[in-house]
């Protein structure tokens, strides 16, 4: 499963890469974890607001942060 970050790296965009691995390493994902921080890149997914989270190349959420809970509820 491929899990990528989409942000420039501010606070927000650190805090879903971690949760984002943490609910991956507790529901035991055989993942990779990639940030895309070009803009380009991230404008080629259609995101307009960041942070967001791909899955496999898919955009599963846009402009927010969401607990462990519910982020394993999206990956599972």
């Amino acid at each position: 499963m491929l899990l990528q970050i989409l942000g420039t790296g501010c606070p927000k965009c650190k805090q879903l890469s971690e949760r984002a691995e943490s609910a991956a390493r507790e529901l035991g994902l055989d993942y990779q974890l990639e940030k895309v921080t070009d803009i380009n890149q991230i404008l080629a997914f259609g995101v307009m607001m960041t942070p967001a989270l791909v899955v496999d190349g898919q955009v599963r959420l846009v402009g927010k942060v969401p607990d462990v809970a519910d982020l394993k509820a999206l990956l599972g």
